[in-house]
């Protein structure tokens, strides 16, 4: 990828870069929550999945909405009301507080996906979507690493409401620059004349210009197609892992190892980090190896199940003694879970005959996947009350990543065609 639309590549992936440090910045920051106002593993589980509540509600109604409202004010409304829910959480004086304030953050974060779905499919062409999505999906890696370093540098520097503060004002940085240069390729005026053509032919893979496109298809129709529900089941077995990690990881270092936040915040940041850089050699492998043909065909799937079984390493975690082999290891079921799951949204624009359905297959797909995501810290934290330890957590995990691994190679075979083909 070259050329200036890779600065809209950039932009989508620091919003969720800076999405993903507002949801584990609780994390990070439970030590000292949980020191003030003495909450048990159960309630902190209730907590860390609060957000997941309202997003996964979101996700559908605000995915059929993009459309509507369009790309641009869907974003940065988002990402505006979210960054005040993550200040506001220092004024928090409790369970319920806290709780509220990320009530609201997960019902205004659940513009991300949908619409920047929507931007990927506008502005890139067919060859590049697999990197750009996996890099935006990235964000979901990248954003842990960032946001665990920054809030516990943070937390040991002043103190947790400080850093729910200054987490919260980064958000309106980015949403100046978002309001300042994001929008349509057809539009933008900062893109030279030869590039905005290469986008619009190549991005439907028809080597064609297309500016229209089949009025998007009905939530029904889009419920009735098989490959739909693979994407949905495939999204949900990978995500439980993401989000089991980006709830419990800091934690389960912690009292794991007895590290203090400071390093927990940094040895939470390395299998982050690595996470995104093996994600997008991964998918740019994907792109360069499979050709237009095998594009449409959807055989990105068997990138998907190969992630979804190195993600099953997570079995080994409980017997690993050393600290840098467990962070390795968890580097590699980072990888796997995130990774599936970018390329699993790259699955859905791959098969997806209609462009305007891609911001609502999204959606669906962002919702099983979350759904999941919500139980996943709460099932943990029954697991670890329960049993005093993480193995049967773990193991929970890779049965589902298994799962994933079948659906993806048995239910995404169809391409999905407009409803009113």
């Amino acid at each position: 990828m070259t050329y200036r639309r890779g600065w809209i590549a950039l932009l989508i992936f620091t919003v969720v870069i800076i999405n993903y440090i507002d949801r584990i910045a609780l994390s990070v920051a439970a030590k000292p929550i949980v020191a003030e106002y003495g909450f048990s593993p159960v309630q902190m589980g209730y907590l860390f999945s609060g957000f997941l509540w309202t997003y996964v509600v979101c996700l559908v109604p605000l995915g059929l909405l993009v459309e509507r409202i369009g790309i641009k004010r869907m974003v940065g409304g988002g990402i505006a009301i979210w960054s005040t829910a993550t200040a506001l959480t220092a004024a928090a004086s409790g369970f319920v507080s806290i709780l509220a304030a990320r009530l609201v953050m997960g019902a205004s974060e659940a513009t991300t996906f949908p619409a920047c779905g929507g931007a990927i499919r506008q502005w890139f062409p067919e060859r590049e979507r697999g990197f750009v999505t996996t890099l935006f999906n990235g964000g979901s890696s990248a954003g842990p690493a960032v946001g665990a370093i920054l809030t516990a540098a943070l937390v040991s520097s002043f103190d947790w409401r400080t850093a729910f503060v200054v987490l919260g004002a980064i958000g309106f940085v980015w949403l100046i620059a978002w309001l300042i240069w994001y929008g349509t390729p057809e539009e933008a005026r900062w893109l030279s004349e030869a590039e905005r053509t290469k986008i619009l032919t190549e991005r439907d893979g028809t080597g064609v210009a297309t500016t229209k496109s089949p009025p998007p298809s009905s939530l029904g129709y889009l419920l009735s197609q098989r490959s739909v529900w693979g994407l949905v089941l495939t999204q949900a077995c990978l995500v439980y892992t993401a989000y089991l990690f980006l709830t419990w990881l800091p934690t389960y270092l912690q009292s794991t190892r007895e590290l203090s936040t400071m390093n927990t915040g940094y040895l939470t940041a390395i299998p982050y980090l690595c996470t995104v850089m093996l994600g997008v050699t991964i998918a740019r492998i994907s792109d360069r190896v499979l050709s237009s043909k095998d594009v449409q065909a959807g055989r990105r799937r068997n990138f998907i199940a190969a992630m979804a079984i190195l993600a099953m390493l997570i079995l080994l975690a409980p017997h690993v003694d050393g600290l840098f082999q467990l962070l390795g290891v968890l580097t590699l079921v980072l990888t796997g879970a995130t990774t599936g799951s970018g390329l699993n949204f790259t699955l859905a624009s791959d098969l997806l005959r209609n462009p305007r359905d891609v911001s609502r297959v999204v959606a669906i797909t962002s919702f099983g996947g979350n759904f999941f995501g919500l139980i996943s810290p709460i099932i943990t934290g029954y697991v670890v009350a329960g049993t005093g330890g993480y193995t049967w957590a773990f193991r929970i995990a890779a049965v589902l990543l298994f799962c994933g691994c079948l659906f993806t190679l048995s239910l995404t075979r169809r391409p999905i065609e407009p409803q009113h083909a």
